[in-house]
């Protein structure tokens, strides 16, 4: 999706991220569906600032993965914010299927 935004469009996304709760995961493009809003969930996550209290460490790729490359200070910081909350291991492998929200059935 080429076009910015709306702030309406906005606050639907971090609305929906607020709902993650601690230990589960959403991958982006759940949470675009979540928000009514594909196509730029990354970007828009990617804008927020560093200061803010959103959960946006647990969003993840679909394949269950942190999109950040790989030891960039970006995926350490996620990977800890995930080894605390108990949805990933300290060895860097992240319990996908066992946090995934919502539900998948």
């Amino acid at each position: 999706m080429t076009n910015k935004p709306s702030d309406q469009a906005r606050r639907q996304l971090l609305l929906a991220l607020s709902q993650i709760p601690p230990g589960r995961l959403c991958s982006y493009g759940e949470l675009a569906r979540q928000a009514g809003l594909p196509g730029w969930v990354g970007r828009q996550l990617s804008q927020l600032p560093d200061q803010n209290t959103l959960p946006w460490h647990r969003v993840i790729n679909a394949q269950g993965k942190i999109s950040f490359p790989h030891n960039s200070e970006a995926y350490r910081r996620q990977l800890s914010r995930l080894i605390d909350e108990g949805s990933a291991s300290p060895d860097g492998k992240i319990a996908w299927q066992r946090c995934r929200w919502p539900d998948q059935h």
